[in-house]
Protein backbone atom coordinates (compact mmCIF):
# COMPACT_ATOMS: atom_id res chain seq x y z
CA UNK A 1 0.00 0.00 0.00
CA UNK A 2 1.29 3.39 -1.04
CA UNK A 3 1.53 5.26 2.68
CA UNK A 4 2.88 8.14 1.61
CA UNK A 5 -0.36 8.89 -0.73
CA UNK A 6 1.14 9.20 -3.94
CA UNK A 7 0.27 11.96 -6.41
CA UNK A 8 -2.69 14.24 -5.12
CA UNK A 9 -3.47 14.51 -9.19
CA UNK A 10 -3.43 10.97 -9.75
CA UNK A 11 -5.95 10.35 -6.64
CA UNK A 12 -8.82 9.26 -8.64
CA UNK A 13 -11.54 6.65 -7.31
CA UNK A 14 -9.53 4.05 -9.39
CA UNK A 15 -6.33 4.87 -7.19
CA UNK A 16 -7.93 4.67 -3.72
CA UNK A 17 -10.15 1.41 -4.96
CA UNK A 18 -6.64 -0.30 -5.65
CA UNK A 19 -5.64 0.92 -2.16
CA UNK A 20 -8.30 -0.17 -0.37
CA UNK A 21 -7.88 -3.86 -2.17
CA UNK A 22 -4.36 -3.87 -0.35
CA UNK A 23 -5.18 -2.63 2.96
CA UNK A 24 -4.78 -4.90 5.97
CA UNK A 25 -7.56 -4.34 8.14
CA UNK A 26 -6.45 -4.17 12.06
CA UNK A 27 -9.04 -6.91 13.71
CA UNK A 28 -7.88 -7.95 17.10
CA UNK A 29 -8.23 -5.88 20.55
CA UNK A 30 -5.09 -4.83 22.01
CA UNK A 31 -3.96 -5.38 25.82
CA UNK A 32 -1.05 -4.96 27.50
CA UNK A 33 1.22 -4.18 24.58
CA UNK A 34 0.11 -7.13 22.52
CA UNK A 35 -3.36 -7.94 19.76
CA UNK A 36 -5.31 -10.67 20.98
CA UNK A 37 -8.36 -12.40 20.23
CA UNK A 38 -11.35 -11.66 22.39
CA UNK A 39 -11.89 -14.34 25.14
CA UNK A 40 -14.97 -15.80 23.78
CA UNK A 41 -13.34 -15.89 20.81
CA UNK A 42 -16.31 -14.06 19.06
CA UNK A 43 -16.31 -11.41 16.35
CA UNK A 44 -18.49 -9.44 14.63
CA UNK A 45 -18.69 -7.75 11.72
CA UNK A 46 -17.34 -4.47 10.02
CA UNK A 47 -19.24 -2.99 7.21
CA UNK A 48 -19.01 -0.95 4.41
CA UNK A 49 -21.51 1.48 4.54
CA UNK A 50 -21.40 2.33 0.65
CA UNK A 51 -21.42 -1.47 -0.24
CA UNK A 52 -22.96 -2.92 2.68
CA UNK A 53 -20.23 -5.60 2.32
CA UNK A 54 -18.48 -6.93 4.87
CA UNK A 55 -14.75 -5.52 5.67
CA UNK A 56 -13.77 -7.46 8.34
CA UNK A 57 -14.14 -9.83 11.37
CA UNK A 58 -13.33 -7.96 14.76
CA UNK A 59 -13.07 -9.34 17.74
CA UNK A 60 -15.78 -8.73 20.22
CA UNK A 61 -14.67 -8.12 23.63
CA UNK A 62 -16.76 -8.01 26.57
CA UNK A 63 -16.58 -7.93 30.28
CA UNK A 64 -13.63 -10.63 30.50
CA UNK A 65 -11.76 -8.55 28.09
CA UNK A 66 -12.19 -5.71 30.12
CA UNK A 67 -11.10 -7.35 32.95
CA UNK A 68 -7.62 -8.13 31.53
CA UNK A 69 -7.40 -4.78 30.16
CA UNK A 70 -8.09 -2.74 33.83
CA UNK A 71 -5.70 -5.12 35.25
CA UNK A 72 -2.76 -4.12 32.93
CA UNK A 73 -3.62 0.06 32.93
CA UNK A 74 -3.83 -0.08 36.55
CA UNK A 75 -0.82 -2.40 37.10
CA UNK A 76 0.90 -0.07 34.53
CA UNK A 77 -0.45 3.17 36.08
CA UNK A 78 0.91 1.76 39.34
CA UNK A 79 4.05 0.75 37.88
CA UNK A 80 5.09 4.52 37.50
CA UNK A 81 6.40 3.26 33.69
CA UNK A 82 4.42 6.05 32.34
CA UNK A 83 2.65 8.25 35.06
CA UNK A 84 6.01 8.87 36.88
CA UNK A 85 7.61 9.82 33.69
CA UNK A 86 8.35 13.21 33.45
CA UNK A 87 6.84 15.18 31.62
CA UNK A 88 9.46 15.84 29.17
CA UNK A 89 9.44 12.12 28.05
CA UNK A 90 5.94 11.67 27.99
CA UNK A 91 6.16 14.36 25.73
CA UNK A 92 8.71 12.78 23.45
CA UNK A 93 6.49 9.69 22.76
CA UNK A 94 3.43 11.62 21.99
CA UNK A 95 5.30 13.50 20.11
CA UNK A 96 7.16 10.40 18.15
CA UNK A 97 3.46 9.36 18.13
CA UNK A 98 2.26 11.96 16.64
CA UNK A 99 4.48 11.74 13.97
CA UNK A 100 3.63 8.41 13.14
CA UNK A 101 0.02 9.34 12.68
CA UNK A 102 1.40 11.67 10.07
CA UNK A 103 3.59 8.74 8.29
CA UNK A 104 0.37 6.35 8.22
CA UNK A 105 -2.69 9.39 7.19
CA UNK A 106 -3.25 7.62 4.03
CA UNK A 107 -4.26 4.00 5.91
CA UNK A 108 -5.66 5.93 8.64
CA UNK A 109 -8.20 8.09 6.52
CA UNK A 110 -8.72 4.94 3.82
CA UNK A 111 -10.03 3.31 7.38
CA UNK A 112 -12.23 5.77 7.82
CA UNK A 113 -13.66 6.30 4.93
CA UNK A 114 -14.17 2.45 4.47
CA UNK A 115 -15.50 2.24 8.26
CA UNK A 116 -17.95 4.22 8.08
CA UNK A 117 -18.77 5.85 4.74
CA UNK A 118 -17.48 9.64 5.22
CA UNK A 119 -15.54 10.96 2.18
CA UNK A 120 -11.74 10.01 1.17
CA UNK A 121 -11.34 13.96 0.74
CA UNK A 122 -12.33 14.62 3.84
CA UNK A 123 -10.78 12.01 6.03
CA UNK A 124 -7.59 12.52 4.40
CA UNK A 125 -7.00 16.30 4.48
CA UNK A 126 -9.16 16.78 7.93
CA UNK A 127 -9.71 13.51 10.38
CA UNK A 128 -6.22 12.02 9.58
CA UNK A 129 -4.00 15.18 10.40
CA UNK A 130 -5.96 16.25 13.01
CA UNK A 131 -5.48 13.44 15.15
CA UNK A 132 -1.55 13.93 14.54
CA UNK A 133 -2.15 17.70 15.37
CA UNK A 134 -4.22 16.78 18.70
CA UNK A 135 -1.44 13.66 19.95
CA UNK A 136 1.56 16.14 19.19
CA UNK A 137 -0.22 19.35 20.84
CA UNK A 138 -0.87 17.58 24.19
CA UNK A 139 2.27 16.00 24.09
CA UNK A 140 3.80 19.41 23.69
CA UNK A 141 2.06 21.27 26.15
CA UNK A 142 2.45 18.88 29.41
CA UNK A 143 5.59 20.20 30.23
CA UNK A 144 4.60 23.71 30.49
CA UNK A 145 1.75 23.52 32.50
CA UNK A 146 2.96 24.29 36.17
CA UNK A 147 1.57 23.41 39.87
CA UNK A 148 0.54 26.02 42.27
CA UNK A 149 2.11 27.62 45.91
CA UNK A 150 -0.57 29.68 47.41
CA UNK A 151 -0.16 32.39 49.19
CA UNK A 152 0.11 31.99 52.95
CA UNK A 153 1.01 32.86 56.75
CA UNK A 154 5.61 32.69 55.94
CA UNK A 155 5.71 29.35 58.67
CA UNK A 156 4.06 27.21 56.12
CA UNK A 157 4.26 26.24 52.81
CA UNK A 158 0.96 25.39 50.83
CA UNK A 159 1.06 23.47 47.80
CA UNK A 160 -1.70 22.90 44.91
CA UNK A 161 -0.56 20.00 42.29
CA UNK A 162 -2.28 18.00 40.07
CA UNK A 163 -1.78 14.37 39.64
CA UNK A 164 -3.11 11.58 36.86
CA UNK A 165 -6.68 9.90 38.06
CA UNK A 166 -5.04 6.61 37.27
CA UNK A 167 -7.00 4.03 34.77
CA UNK A 168 -9.66 6.71 31.98
CA UNK A 169 -11.99 3.90 29.75
CA UNK A 170 -12.43 6.30 26.90
CA UNK A 171 -15.93 5.44 24.62
CA UNK A 172 -15.92 7.26 21.53
CA UNK A 173 -18.87 7.64 18.72
CA UNK A 174 -18.68 6.38 15.37
CA UNK A 175 -18.83 9.84 13.19
CA UNK A 176 -15.42 10.82 13.90
CA UNK A 177 -13.55 7.74 15.24
CA UNK A 178 -10.04 8.51 14.66
CA UNK A 179 -10.41 12.81 16.09
CA UNK A 180 -12.49 11.63 19.23
CA UNK A 181 -10.13 9.16 20.04
CA UNK A 182 -7.42 11.41 19.69
CA UNK A 183 -9.45 14.12 21.70
CA UNK A 184 -9.46 11.61 23.98
CA UNK A 185 -6.27 9.69 24.47
CA UNK A 186 -4.58 13.52 24.07
CA UNK A 187 -4.82 14.79 27.16
CA UNK A 188 -5.67 11.89 29.31
CA UNK A 189 -1.83 9.89 27.89
CA UNK A 190 0.21 13.21 28.61
CA UNK A 191 -1.17 13.79 32.27
CA UNK A 192 0.14 10.23 32.77
CA UNK A 193 -2.96 8.11 33.01
CA UNK A 194 -3.27 5.23 31.16
CA UNK A 195 -6.09 4.89 28.95
CA UNK A 196 -9.09 1.93 27.59
CA UNK A 197 -10.51 2.98 24.68
CA UNK A 198 -13.43 1.70 23.22
CA UNK A 199 -14.17 2.69 19.78
CA UNK A 200 -17.81 2.26 18.14
CA UNK A 201 -18.63 -1.20 16.74
CA UNK A 202 -19.92 0.67 13.34
CA UNK A 203 -16.50 1.95 13.22
CA UNK A 204 -13.50 0.35 15.40
CA UNK A 205 -11.17 -0.07 12.94
CA UNK A 206 -8.90 3.31 12.92
CA UNK A 207 -8.45 3.21 16.75
CA UNK A 208 -6.78 -0.72 16.12
CA UNK A 209 -4.58 1.03 13.52
CA UNK A 210 -3.65 3.13 16.32
CA UNK A 211 -2.70 0.51 18.82
CA UNK A 212 0.22 -0.29 16.32
CA UNK A 213 0.71 2.96 15.78
CA UNK A 214 1.55 3.36 20.10
CA UNK A 215 3.48 0.74 20.21
CA UNK A 216 5.70 1.91 17.70
CA UNK A 217 6.59 5.11 19.51
CA UNK A 218 6.93 3.44 22.87
CA UNK A 219 4.14 3.61 24.89
CA UNK A 220 4.68 1.25 27.20
CA UNK A 221 2.75 -1.67 27.38
CA UNK A 222 -0.74 -1.35 29.44
CA UNK A 223 -0.64 2.46 29.15
CA UNK A 224 -2.81 2.42 26.19
CA UNK A 225 -5.61 -0.58 25.08
CA UNK A 226 -7.84 -0.87 22.67
CA UNK A 227 -11.34 -2.77 23.21
CA UNK A 228 -13.64 -3.14 20.29
CA UNK A 229 -16.96 -4.31 21.13
CA UNK A 230 -20.81 -3.29 21.78
CA UNK A 231 -21.61 -0.68 24.27
CA UNK A 232 -24.16 -2.71 25.74
CA UNK A 233 -21.33 -5.36 27.30
CA UNK A 234 -17.99 -3.65 26.84
CA UNK A 235 -19.03 -0.38 27.19
CA UNK A 236 -21.02 -1.28 30.36
CA UNK A 237 -18.42 -3.21 31.95
CA UNK A 238 -15.84 -0.29 31.89
CA UNK A 239 -18.89 2.27 33.37
CA UNK A 240 -19.47 -0.14 36.36
CA UNK A 241 -16.12 -1.50 36.81
CA UNK A 242 -14.21 -0.57 40.06
CA UNK A 243 -10.70 -0.27 39.07
CA UNK A 244 -11.38 2.04 35.96
CA UNK A 245 -11.30 5.84 37.94
CA UNK A 246 -12.45 7.63 34.85
CA UNK A 247 -15.09 7.42 32.08
CA UNK A 248 -14.97 9.66 29.09
CA UNK A 249 -17.48 9.44 26.27
CA UNK A 250 -18.69 11.51 23.13
CA UNK A 251 -22.38 9.82 21.94
CA UNK A 252 -25.88 10.39 22.02
CA UNK A 253 -27.44 11.92 25.33
CA UNK A 254 -29.40 9.18 26.10
CA UNK A 255 -26.01 6.90 26.41
CA UNK A 256 -24.40 9.88 28.56
CA UNK A 257 -27.32 9.71 31.26
CA UNK A 258 -26.96 5.72 31.69
CA UNK A 259 -22.77 5.62 31.81
CA UNK A 260 -23.46 8.59 34.67
CA UNK A 261 -25.60 6.21 36.33
CA UNK A 262 -23.36 3.36 35.85
CA UNK A 263 -20.95 5.69 37.87
CA UNK A 264 -23.26 6.22 40.57
CA UNK A 265 -24.32 2.48 40.77
CA UNK A 266 -20.14 1.48 40.70
CA UNK A 267 -17.26 3.89 42.50
CA UNK A 268 -18.69 7.15 41.77
CA UNK A 269 -15.94 7.28 38.82
CA UNK A 270 -15.51 10.60 37.04
CA UNK A 271 -18.12 10.59 34.52
CA UNK A 272 -17.32 13.37 31.21
CA UNK A 273 -20.14 13.43 28.47
CA UNK A 274 -19.62 15.00 25.96
CA UNK A 275 -23.36 14.46 24.17
CA UNK A 276 -25.74 15.49 21.18
CA UNK A 277 -26.94 18.51 19.93
CA UNK A 278 -29.35 20.40 17.98
CA UNK A 279 -27.46 23.66 17.03
CA UNK A 280 -28.90 26.91 15.69
CA UNK A 281 -27.54 29.21 13.09
CA UNK A 282 -29.30 32.01 13.67
CA UNK A 283 -28.86 34.74 10.17
CA UNK A 284 -29.77 38.49 10.73
CA UNK A 285 -31.72 40.66 8.70
CA UNK A 286 -28.26 42.40 8.77
CA UNK A 287 -26.21 39.94 7.49
CA UNK A 288 -23.03 40.96 5.15
CA UNK A 289 -22.40 38.53 2.77
CA UNK A 290 -25.81 36.08 2.27
CA UNK A 291 -23.97 34.03 -0.34
CA UNK A 292 -20.77 33.08 2.16
CA UNK A 293 -24.12 32.73 4.64
CA UNK A 294 -25.61 30.61 2.54
CA UNK A 295 -22.70 28.19 1.40
CA UNK A 296 -22.05 27.83 5.17
CA UNK A 297 -25.31 26.77 6.63
CA UNK A 298 -25.55 23.74 2.95
CA UNK A 299 -22.24 22.79 4.47
CA UNK A 300 -22.97 22.94 8.49
CA UNK A 301 -25.34 20.35 7.32
CA UNK A 302 -24.24 18.39 5.00
CA UNK A 303 -20.62 17.88 5.76
CA UNK A 304 -19.98 14.17 6.82
CA UNK A 305 -23.64 13.12 5.78
CA UNK A 306 -24.85 15.53 8.74
CA UNK A 307 -23.68 12.82 11.52
CA UNK A 308 -21.86 15.74 13.32
CA UNK A 309 -22.61 16.77 16.57
CA UNK A 310 -22.11 20.16 16.31
CA UNK A 311 -24.15 20.06 12.94
CA UNK A 312 -26.44 23.20 11.86
CA UNK A 313 -29.07 21.46 11.74
CA UNK A 314 -31.72 24.46 12.45
CA UNK A 315 -31.91 27.09 10.25
CA UNK A 316 -33.18 30.46 12.03
CA UNK A 317 -33.47 33.08 9.47
CA UNK A 318 -34.87 36.86 9.64
CA UNK A 319 -38.01 37.33 7.18
CA UNK A 320 -36.45 39.59 5.41
CA UNK A 321 -33.79 37.33 4.32
CA UNK A 322 -35.46 34.01 4.26
CA UNK A 323 -36.34 33.88 0.80
CA UNK A 324 -33.17 34.90 -1.01
CA UNK A 325 -30.74 33.02 1.46
CA UNK A 326 -32.94 29.93 0.39
CA UNK A 327 -32.63 30.22 -3.25
CA UNK A 328 -28.77 30.55 -2.55
CA UNK A 329 -29.00 27.58 -1.24
CA UNK A 330 -31.15 25.41 -3.09
CA UNK A 331 -28.40 26.32 -6.26
CA UNK A 332 -25.71 24.71 -3.84
CA UNK A 333 -27.61 21.23 -3.00
CA UNK A 334 -26.41 19.93 -6.07
CA UNK A 335 -22.80 20.02 -4.70
CA UNK A 336 -23.95 17.96 -1.89
CA UNK A 337 -25.11 15.06 -3.86
CA UNK A 338 -23.89 11.53 -2.56
CA UNK A 339 -21.32 9.32 -4.06
CA UNK A 340 -18.83 6.82 -3.51
CA UNK A 341 -16.68 7.74 -0.61
CA UNK A 342 -13.74 6.75 -2.69
CA UNK A 343 -14.12 9.14 -4.97
CA UNK A 344 -12.09 12.54 -3.92
CA UNK A 345 -14.87 14.50 -5.67
CA UNK A 346 -17.50 13.22 -3.08
CA UNK A 347 -18.73 15.40 -1.01
CA UNK A 348 -20.72 13.95 0.93
CA UNK A 349 -20.64 10.11 1.19
CA UNK A 350 -22.63 7.10 3.07
CA UNK A 351 -25.01 6.93 6.35
CA UNK A 352 -22.70 5.11 8.65
CA UNK A 353 -24.72 1.66 8.75
CA UNK A 354 -28.61 1.04 7.69
CA UNK A 355 -30.08 1.38 11.14
CA UNK A 356 -28.86 4.78 10.75
CA UNK A 357 -31.02 5.83 7.42
CA UNK A 358 -34.03 3.95 8.56
CA UNK A 359 -33.63 6.07 11.44
CA UNK A 360 -33.39 9.47 9.63
CA UNK A 361 -35.57 8.36 6.73
CA UNK A 362 -38.22 7.58 9.75
CA UNK A 363 -37.76 11.40 10.99
CA UNK A 364 -38.41 12.61 7.40
CA UNK A 365 -41.77 10.78 6.85
CA UNK A 366 -42.98 11.68 10.17
CA UNK A 367 -42.38 15.38 9.00
CA UNK A 368 -44.00 14.65 5.54
CA UNK A 369 -46.96 13.11 7.29
CA UNK A 370 -46.96 16.47 9.57
CA UNK A 371 -47.05 18.70 6.72
CA UNK A 372 -43.34 20.15 7.22
CA UNK A 373 -42.64 21.81 3.49
CA UNK A 374 -39.99 19.78 1.99
CA UNK A 375 -37.38 21.63 -0.66
CA UNK A 376 -35.71 18.87 -1.38
CA UNK A 377 -34.40 15.68 -0.94
CA UNK A 378 -35.97 13.77 1.42
CA UNK A 379 -35.43 10.09 -0.10
CA UNK A 380 -32.70 7.85 -0.82
CA UNK A 381 -30.46 7.66 -3.08
CA UNK A 382 -28.31 5.41 -4.80
CA UNK A 383 -30.17 2.43 -3.74
CA UNK A 384 -28.43 0.04 -6.48
CA UNK A 385 -25.25 0.31 -4.57
CA UNK A 386 -26.25 -1.65 -1.89
CA UNK A 387 -25.32 1.45 0.36
CA UNK A 388 -26.51 3.22 3.04
CA UNK A 389 -27.03 6.75 1.30
CA UNK A 390 -29.64 9.88 1.53
CA UNK A 391 -30.45 12.40 -0.41
CA UNK A 392 -29.68 16.01 1.38
CA UNK A 393 -32.77 17.18 2.66
CA UNK A 394 -34.16 20.65 3.72
CA UNK A 395 -37.97 21.83 5.14
CA UNK A 396 -38.86 25.19 5.10
CA UNK A 397 -40.89 27.03 7.79
CA UNK A 398 -41.01 24.28 10.17
CA UNK A 399 -43.43 24.52 13.28
CA UNK A 400 -40.88 24.54 16.55
CA UNK A 401 -43.34 21.35 17.81
CA UNK A 402 -42.32 18.69 15.18
CA UNK A 403 -39.65 15.91 16.64
CA UNK A 404 -37.59 17.24 13.58
CA UNK A 405 -36.96 20.50 14.99
CA UNK A 406 -36.81 19.18 18.98
CA UNK A 407 -34.78 15.90 18.39
CA UNK A 408 -31.30 15.24 17.26
CA UNK A 409 -31.43 13.13 13.72
CA UNK A 410 -27.57 12.92 13.01
CA UNK A 411 -28.08 13.28 9.42
CA UNK A 412 -28.12 14.93 6.28
CA UNK A 413 -31.34 17.15 7.21
CA UNK A 414 -32.18 20.71 8.05
CA UNK A 415 -34.84 22.36 8.87
CA UNK A 416 -35.85 26.09 8.70
CA UNK A 417 -37.17 28.61 11.40
CA UNK A 418 -38.46 32.31 10.36
CA UNK A 419 -38.10 35.14 12.93
CA UNK A 420 -39.20 38.96 12.73
CA UNK A 421 -37.21 40.45 16.23
CA UNK A 422 -33.97 39.06 16.99
CA UNK A 423 -35.78 38.69 20.59
CA UNK A 424 -37.71 35.84 18.56
CA UNK A 425 -34.66 34.22 16.85
CA UNK A 426 -32.86 34.03 20.19
CA UNK A 427 -35.51 32.34 21.79
CA UNK A 428 -35.76 29.45 19.06
CA UNK A 429 -32.63 29.29 18.67
CA UNK A 430 -32.47 29.10 22.76
CA UNK A 431 -35.47 26.64 22.65
CA UNK A 432 -34.10 23.30 22.85
CA UNK A 433 -32.80 20.52 25.35
CA UNK A 434 -29.16 20.50 23.95
CA UNK A 435 -26.74 23.46 24.28
CA UNK A 436 -23.47 22.22 22.34
CA UNK A 437 -23.26 24.95 19.21
CA UNK A 438 -25.22 27.84 18.28
CA UNK A 439 -24.05 30.40 15.38
CA UNK A 440 -25.09 34.21 14.36
CA UNK A 441 -24.34 36.05 11.32
CA UNK A 442 -24.77 39.77 11.78
CA UNK A 443 -22.84 42.90 10.27
CA UNK A 444 -22.99 44.55 13.85
CA UNK A 445 -20.48 44.10 16.45
CA UNK A 446 -23.01 44.86 19.64
CA UNK A 447 -25.47 42.28 17.82
CA UNK A 448 -23.07 39.68 17.36
CA UNK A 449 -21.82 40.08 21.53
CA UNK A 450 -24.92 40.32 22.96
CA UNK A 451 -26.49 37.72 20.70
CA UNK A 452 -23.77 35.13 21.17
CA UNK A 453 -23.61 35.85 25.22
CA UNK A 454 -27.71 35.40 24.96
CA UNK A 455 -27.26 31.67 23.06
CA UNK A 456 -27.16 28.74 25.33
CA UNK A 457 -24.42 26.85 23.79
CA UNK A 458 -20.45 26.10 24.62
CA UNK A 459 -19.41 27.32 21.59
CA UNK A 460 -20.89 30.15 19.32
CA UNK A 461 -19.63 31.15 15.74
CA UNK A 462 -19.43 34.72 14.08
CA UNK A 463 -20.19 34.64 11.12
CA UNK A 464 -18.60 31.14 10.18
CA UNK A 465 -19.42 27.86 11.58
CA UNK A 466 -17.26 25.41 13.08
CA UNK A 467 -14.45 27.75 13.36
CA UNK A 468 -11.76 27.19 16.24
CA UNK A 469 -8.59 25.02 16.65
CA UNK A 470 -6.87 23.13 19.76
CA UNK A 471 -6.03 26.19 22.02
CA UNK A 472 -10.43 26.20 21.65
CA UNK A 473 -12.69 23.98 24.29
CA UNK A 474 -15.17 21.90 22.97
CA UNK A 475 -18.10 21.01 25.09
CA UNK A 476 -22.08 21.43 26.21
CA UNK A 477 -24.48 23.44 27.90
CA UNK A 478 -28.13 21.60 28.82
CA UNK A 479 -28.26 18.39 28.30
CA UNK A 480 -25.01 17.97 25.54
CA UNK A 481 -22.83 16.87 28.46
CA UNK A 482 -20.19 18.53 30.78
CA UNK A 483 -16.41 18.83 30.94
CA UNK A 484 -14.51 19.85 28.30
CA UNK A 485 -12.27 18.36 25.55
CA UNK A 486 -9.49 20.37 23.85
CA UNK A 487 -7.40 23.05 25.06
CA UNK A 488 -5.55 23.08 28.43
CA UNK A 489 -8.96 23.20 30.07
CA UNK A 490 -9.16 19.25 28.88
CA UNK A 491 -5.83 18.48 31.18
CA UNK A 492 -8.10 19.54 34.04
CA UNK A 493 -10.25 16.63 33.43
CA UNK A 494 -7.78 13.82 33.94
CA UNK A 495 -5.95 15.00 37.03
CA UNK A 496 -6.68 14.80 40.51
CA UNK A 497 -6.09 18.30 42.69
CA UNK A 498 -4.26 17.91 45.37
CA UNK A 499 -3.69 20.51 48.40
CA UNK A 500 -0.36 19.72 50.48
CA UNK A 501 0.15 22.07 53.69
CA UNK A 502 3.52 21.68 55.04
CA UNK A 503 4.20 23.13 59.07
CA UNK A 504 7.54 25.40 58.53
CA UNK A 505 7.21 26.01 62.77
Amino acid sequence: MDSSGGNMAQQDLAYWQQQARELEFPTKAFINGAFVDAQSGKTFSSINPATGQVLAEVAECDAADVELAVSAARTAYQSGVWSNLPPAERKQKLQTFAQLIEQHQTQLALLESLDMGKPIGDALSYDAPAAARCIAWNGEAIDKVYDEVAPVTTDALALVTREALGVVAAIVPWNFPLVMASWKIGPALATGNSVILKPSEKSPLSALYLAQLAKQAGIPDGVFNVLPGYGHTAGQALALHMDVDCITFTGSTAVGKKLVEFSGQSNLKRAFMECGGKSPNLVCADVADLDKAAATAVAAIFYNQGEVCTAGSRLIVHRSVHKVLVDKMLALVDNWQPGNPLDPNTSMGAMVDELQMQRVLAFIEQAKAQSAKLLCGGEQALPESGGYFLKPTIFDDVDAKLDIVKQEIFGPVLVIQVFDELEQGIALANDTEYGLAAGVWTSDINTAVRTSRALRAGTVFVNNWDGGDMTMPFGGFKQSGNGRDKSLHALEKYTELKSTWIDLT
